[in-house]
């Protein structure tokens, strides 16, 4: 753990490890997508998972059975997780609204994209967490079609446990596809893969700047990175339990940063050794040793009133806070993906069945964006309905704003509606080329 002395050196800042950013290789793969569809899919999955597929789609057959085949405990943890977070879901859908402004009545339809595309790390591993937490808000939402992209294993196959939770979250279709290549694929679309409208999910680098590449032509959730913690605490915890949070999320790979605050700079000393014994108690693997040495950083503060500045400046993925009455100061920390309050609220819990969501911003996005919610996969239409009196009473607000702009014809297009009808002179057309054209 390196430690850094915020107290001392308020001017500095909790830092976050560099990360490559591969830019040109993901804009080939998704210019690959565009020109060549499906072709590309397959050989790009030939080349990246070094795995030779004959088909991308894979049969609801086979979602089916492993559903079946899947051990009861895991059935039984997913369907708990999924009501959770359908409950939790529910309450995060846009509502429609009415209301009189101005003399007239305004207000907002609220309806589902129609297409939506899941993407979820694979491989080598198995996300079910993931699937649940991406496509069950846009089942709440209303979406009708949900997409779910899944890198396949070195057999071509997708691991049991995420076709169980596919089945579980209600996914209409699944593809074996991963990396650039998927997220172009659900963007542009492909012969078997139809285009979305909205792209959600995690993933590493290159799956990020994929969905920073495609914005715009779809709706993203936001562009998530390596995983982050920050742990605030005043000493009074427990240095294992604190040692242990930041490890966990060191599993999820390289590059991230796992901070740990206090204005208890033994609490900094206690935690690092904790950390040392527990990689040998657990014999880490060579990259969870590489993540923690890389993103594992001790933060000495003055008191609560800069943990809190520090945190809002950092504005971390997660964040605990192990400290005496968190549970009425966690609203001074206005900037992080997810809270978690108190010693029984550890980060694991969110990841999994705390019924919130784990798609959340990294890399200091939380201070712009939200975690994945339903509201992304809605969208709102305004709606404007006056009255020729209320629209008389705007006449002369239109009309300067109209002046101030230049743009006359605004406050013409609404005075026409109050003047006298003026008969339309009878046109002789001379020339075929400007006779108005008439249908049928």
């Amino acid at each position: 753990m390196r430690f850094l002395d915020l107290k001392a050196n308020p001017d500095l800042a909790i830092p976050r490890p560099p990360a490559g950013e591969p830019v040109e290789v993901v804009r080939h793969i998704v210019q690959k997508v565009i020109d060549e569809a499906d072709r590309a899919l397959f050989e790009l999955t030939e080349q990246f998972d070094k795995v030779k597929l004959d088909s991308l789609r894979v049969p609801q057959a086979e979602i089916d059975a492993a559903f079946e085949a899947a051990p009861p405990e895991l059935v039984g943890a997913l369907e708990e997780a999924a009501g959770r977070i359908r409950t939790f879901a529910g309450h995060q859908a846009i509502k429609p609204w009415e209301a009189e402004i101005g003399g007239g009545m305004m207000g907002e339809t609220v309806h589902p994209v129609a297409r939506a595309g899941c993407y979820v790390p694979g491989g080598r591993g198995s996300y079910p967490s993931s699937v649940l937490m991406t496509a069950i808000p846009a089942a709440v939402a209303g979406v009708p079609e949900i997409a779910l992209c899944v890198p396949p294993g070195p057999d071509g196959t997708i691991p049991q446990a995420t076709l169980a939770a596919a089945k579980v979250a209600g996914v209409t279709e699944l593809y074996r596809v991963g990396g650039a290549q998927a997220i172009a694929a659900l963007a542009y679309g492909t012969e078997s893969i139809p285009k979305v409208e909205v792209i959600v999910g995690p993933g590493n680098i290159y799956v990020a700047l994929a969905k920073q590449q495609v914005a715009g032509l779809v709706g993203i959730d936001s562009i998530a990175g390596p995983s982050e913690i920050a742990v605030v605490t005043d000493g009074n915890s427990d240095p294992r339990v604190i040692a242990f949070d930041l490890v966990a999320q060191a599993e999820h790979g390289p590059d991230g940063t796992f901070a740990l605050v206090t204005w208890n700079e033994k609490t900094l000393v206690d935690v690092a050794l904790e950390l040392t014994l527990i990689e040998s108690e657990i014999d880490a693997p060579e990259g969870l040793k590489a993540a923690l040495e890389r993103g594992c950083v001790g933060v000495a503060v003055a008191d609560l009133d800069q943990a809190a500045d520090v945190i809002n400046q950092f504005a971390p993925e997660h964040l605990e806070l192990l400290f005496e009455g968190a549970e009425n100061e966690y609203h001074r920390f206005r900037y992080a993906g997810a809270v978690f309050v108190g010693p029984w609220s550890p980060v694991p819990l969110g990841d999994y069945v705390a019924g919130s969501n784990h798609v959340l911003p990294t890399g200091g996005g939380a201070r712009w964006a939200s975690g994945l919610r339903t509201s992304h996969f809605q969208r709102t239409s305004a709606v404007i309905r006056h009255t020729k009196d209320s629209l008389a009473a705007a006449t002369k607000y239109v009309e300067a704003m109209a002046e101030a702009e230049g743009l006359l014809n605004h406050s013409r297009a609404v005075a026409a509606r109050f003047a006298e009808p003026v008969p339309l002179q009878a046109v002789e057309w001379n020339d075929e080329r400007s006779r108005p054209a008439t249908g049928a």
